[in-house]
Order: C-alpha cells, then sequence, then structure tokens
C-alpha cells in the first residue's frame, strides 16, 4: 500500500488518480485543514474506484505511529505541508511547526520499518536565486528567500542525515511551479479563501470574481515580469510513478531530482498565453514586489529524464486550457 499525505490536496489527488491507473493501492492521509473532503469523491468519478482515507494531522505522534500499525505499508508520499511563499513570510512559526514535525513525526515511523519507502514533496525554493540557469540539482542551495522555501531546505536536510545512519530509501522531488488540471475536469486546484498561486488567480480572474495582480515588472527578464517553470500537475503526478520504480531499483540512499519542464515562461508570457488559448480577456494591475518571490528560475531536467525515465509531456497550451475548463466546472458545483 502506498500512503499519500494530503492526497486530497491539489498535488496530492491528481498523483492518486495516476497511482490508481498504474495499479497502485492507496491510502490517502489529510486533515483538509488546506484542502477538501469533496476531492475525495471527484477522485473516486475519476477512478471508479472507492477511495480510502484516513483524517490524521501528521503532528499528532501517537496518530502516525498508530496508523503505520494499522496498515501494511510500502511506501510513503510525503506532499503533506503549507506552501504559500506569501504566507509563509507573514507566519513563519506556523510553516516551521506543521511541515517540519509532520516530516519528522513519519520518519520516526519510517525508521520503525525502513522497508517502508519515503518520497518527499520538495520544491525549487529551495535554491533561492540560483546564479546558473537552468538550474541543476548539484547547484549551490543558497539561503532560502522564505520561510517557506527554508522550510524545504530544512526537511532535505534533515531526510539525507537519517538515511545516513538508518537502512532507509528516501526520494526528494524538487518541483518547479504546478498548474492545470485533470483532463476530465474533475479535480485541480481549490484554494480555501484567496489563491495564493498564480493560476487559480488567473482563472478567478477570468470568471469575474478579482482583479489579478503582477507582482513587480522591473525584473531582469525580457518583459519585467518574473520567470518560473510551470509544469503541468499531471506530468508532475506522472514523476511519482516513476519515483517509486526508482525506489524499488536502489539500494538504500537519498536521492534528489529536479521535476520541470525545463523551460522558463514570464508571468506576463502566461497571462497572454492564457488569454489566446481561451479565447478571453485578463483584468490585471501591476503592483510592488512580493516579498520572498524570486526573480527567475527553470530547471535542468536530464538527472530524472536520465535516470527516473521520465519527462513533461503536456503544452503550455494544454494546460491553460484545462485549468480554465476546471474553473468553470467547479464554480457550477459550488
Amino acid at each position: 500500500m502506498i500512503i499519500i499525505t494530503g492526497g486530497a490536496g491539489y498535488i496530492g489527488s491528481h498523483t492518486v488518480v495516476e497511482l490508481i491507473n498504474n495499479g497502485f493501492e492507496i491510502l490517502i492521509v489529510d486533515n483538509f485543514s488546506n484542502s477538501d473532503i469533496f476531492m475525495i469523491g471527484q477522485i473516486e468519478k475519476i477512478t471508479n474506484r472507492k477511495i480510502q482515507y484516513e483524517n490524521i494531522d501528521l503532528c499528532d505522534s501517537k496518530k502516525v505511529f498508530d496508523l503505520f500499525d494499522k496498515y501494511e505499508i510500502d511506501s510513503v508520499i510525503h506532499f503533506a505541508a503549507f506552501k504559500a511563499v506569501g504566507e509563509s513570510v507573514d507566519n513563519p512559526l506556523k510553516y516551521y511547526h506543521n511541515n517540519l514535525l509532520s516530516l519528522i513525526n513519519l520518519l520516526f515511523a519510517i525508521e520503525k520499518n525502513p522497508k517502508i519507502g519515503l518520497i518527499f514533496s520538495s520544491s525549487c525554493t529551495v535554491y533561492g536565486q540560483p546564479d546558473i540557469l537552468p538550474v541543476k540539482e548539484e547547484n549551490l542551495i543558497k539561503m532560502a528567500e522564505s520561510p517557506y522555501g527554508n522550510t524545504k531546505q530544512i526537511c532535505e536536510e534533515i531526510i539525507q542525515d537519517v538515511v545516513r545512519v538508518k537502512n532507509i530509501k528516501a526520494i526528494s522531488l524538487r518541483y518547479f511551479n504546478p498548474i492545470g488540471a485533470h483532463e476530465s475536469a474533475l479535480i485541480g486546484e481549490l484554494p480555501i479563501g484567496t489563491p495564493l498561486n498564480l493560476v487559480p488567480l488567473l482563472t478567478q480572474t477570468a470568471y469575474g470574481l478579482r482583479t489579478l495582480n503582477v507582482y513587480g515588472n522591473d525584473y531582469d527578464t525580457p518583459d519585467g515580469t518574473a520567470i518560473r517553470d510551470y509544469i503541468n500537475v499531471n506530468d508532475l503526478a506522472s514523476a511519482h510513478v516513476c519515483a517509486l520504480k526508482r525506489l524499488d531499483e536502489i539500494t538504500p540512499s537519498f536521492e534528489v531530482f529536479n521535476v520541470g519542464t525545463g523551460k522558463g515562461t514570464s508571468v506576463m508570457e502566461l497571462i497572454k498565453t492564457f488569454e489566446r488559448v481561451n479565447d478571453i480577456k485578463i483584468q490585471y494591475k501591476i503592483v510592488d514586489r512580493r516579498q520572498g518571490d524570486i526573480e527567475k528560475v527553470w530547471a535542468d531536467t536530464s538527472l530524472a529524464n536520465k535516470e527516473l525515465k521520465w519527462k513533461a509531456k503536456i503544452s503550455l497550451e494544454e494546460t491553460l486550457i484545462s485549468a480554465w475548463n476546471w474553473e468553470k466546472y467547479i464554480r457550477n458545483v459550488l
């Protein structure tokens, strides 16, 4: 059985679908603090399978240990974490408490049964603002620009230290910027309250719910707006299937892989592409830069391409169409 912590969340739900489609038995573990139980039913619609889940806060060590005693677990994919850069700047203790303690509790449980593999949901924020682009896994890890990014750095260090002295297999996938939705439009990014990521802000603006803020147009980039590596969430989900297979092949160790497209796209390019493929005009305004944001980053994915036998396949255009289809669907459901 594969445990997916945060499996009702955005990336988690898409990964659950991908795992089920590849024949894995899964268990979602989520406390629904930053997700909605509604997504469990949506996953069931897509997969035509009854989904097992446990409502557990991973910061509660007793509940984590009880969970590992209850089920026969092969691997854990650990998504569950707070993830908003801006919020982490405003409320750092919330992020350090949740993101570090949840991982530590999981590692204590895995330590008792080291045959259980771990795939950790990391982030390109661990690189800070890279000096060299595209960024490679061996790039210098610089001081994080936000408490969120720092939690990912610290979590990777914790895993590495544990693996060094315990007989554990672990893989860290450093995500770049996941966007889009499942092709069925039945699952997608469902932020609680005001969205903190660009694409749900963009789709809600397209739906007439808000005006989109573009944070800064004075960066050292071709159009002055920040550049990111935007990857389709379904491509990202497929990387976890490849990582699970990799865990079966390796000896106890800690490996790190970038998961992106290898292409940088500016905020303004993304907006213009969304307008073109969905035939809709977006109302936006330029505002000051946001603390914690970096100027530009995109991935070198050659290591994941070679060792995981994985590569991003879905175009930006198709991805932005899927995001808009999801927004229209969920507005009719809510």
